[in-house]
């Protein structure tokens, strides 16, 4: 096995899994260690690059010829497919959740996030104005109707988005009734107050049970910004078996011990009392299964919260085909609890938003931004 020695001060070419960028490394105070020709070929690092390896010193890989602001907005986990230390084989490594995202990520300072000299990212934008800010939400909110409509969440006049207002938080802003989403614009939300009162954007009739719903869950909630609520057909499937989300894979981690189960169908939410009962069982969790009904959402922004509607969907679907396969004799493997905790830590605010905006752009792009006005 030809092998290479790590020492100190030495420079590897190193590759960022998932974003196909080659930079160059130094390596810093790694005396006498030596890595595999196959580990050569796969060093993954993070951006930050500290990490401890079980049972040798510590080490650290600095990215070089790189901006100071690259940000990597996905988990990069360090790892080398073989590492040898005076021939004893080291675990995999793993660097500290914290040490995945870099500073710029949530801010918008006219350059953005960069992932090497190039490719702007921008983050969640930042508004002195709370005027901009609601008109930017609405908008957005307009948008992910857009998508949900394309996913085929559309269930006669069942679903509905909130979003909290951030000139009177105490108010929100919900979708009108019998509006179809693929039809949804900006200029269609109506503003409502916690009694139900219309005080503003389109006077138009909502949804007494979403606004019961939306309501109860704005006012336990003061953190939760936006909210979604669909009669998809896989989340519909799933809740009648009243069970959480198992993790059956990475996608599914995102849910890790964050999603609760509302294990007592009320029937349809007319009366503000299941409302209610639906924000004590989602509690600070920031998505459940309603039992007999469907799935819940929640989010700092309506981005957040849209995708982790598109992928709790998903997730139950998957949950749907396991169950029937393992009718058939086979075995689940679950993601280990440590993983899988890890895994969820990633999924911060930011990167849930960060995520949402594929769809987002292309449904800009296929409407020519026409739900923009």
């Amino acid at each position: 096995m030809r092998r290479a020695n790590v020492l100190h001060g030495s420079s590897w070419s190193v590759r960022l899994p998932g974003f196909g960028f080659w930079g160059i490394a130094t390596v810093v105070g790694a005396p006498d260690m030596v890595l595999s020709q196959e580990a050569q070929n796969d060093i993954r690092i993070d951006p930050v690059g500290v990490t401890a390896v079980s049972g040798v010193k510590s080490f650290a890989l600095n990215i070089l010829k790189m901006a100071t602001t690259t940000t990597v907005l996905q988990s990069i986990q360090t790892r080398a497919s073989v590492i040898e230390h005076r021939g004893t084989e080291m675990k995999a490594l793993r660097p500290r959740v914290e040490d995945t995202f870099m500073d710029g990520l949530s801010t918008v300072d006219g350059t953005g996030a960069t992932i090497g000299r190039s490719a702007p990212i921008k983050g969640i934008p930042k508004f002195p104005d709370p005027y901009q800010e609601r008109k930017w939400m609405l908008e957005r909110m307009a948008g992910a109707f857009r998508v949900i409509a394309r996913k085929g969440y559309v269930e006669g006049t069942a679903g509905h988005i909130s979003i909290r207002d951030p000139v009177d938080p105490e108010t929100f802003w919900i979708n009108p009734l019998a509006r179809h989403f693929g039809l949804m614009k900006a200029s269609d939300m109506v503003h409502v107050n916690m009694k139900g009162e219309i005080i503003g954007g389109n006077y138009a009739c909502i949804n007494n049970a979403g606004f019961n719903i939306h309501s109860a869950l704005h006012e336990a909630r003061p953190d939760v910004n936006a909210a979604c609520h669909f009669h998809s057909i896989h989340g519909k499937a799933w809740s009648a078996f009243g069970r959480p989300l198992e993790m059956l894979n990475q996608d599914a981690c995102t849910f890790f011990k964050d999603h609760a189960v509302h294990d007592m169908f009320g029937g349809i939410a007319f009366e503000a009392s299941e409302g209610e009962r639906i924000a004590t069982a989602l509690g600070n969790k920031r998505c459940a299964i309603l039992k007999n009904h469907g799935l819940l959402t929640t989010g700092k922004t309506v981005d957040e919260a849209a995708f982790l509607y598109t992928l709790m969907e998903n997730s139950c679907r998957i949950q749907l085909l396991a169950e029937a396969a393992v009718t058939s004799g086979i075995e689940k493997h679950l993601c280990p609890d440590a993983e899988a905790e890890y895994t969820y830590r990633l999924t911060t605010p930011d990167a849930m938003w960060l995520e949402f905006q594929p769809d987002y752009e292309y449904e800009l792009a296929m409407s020519g931004g026409d739900f923009l006005s």
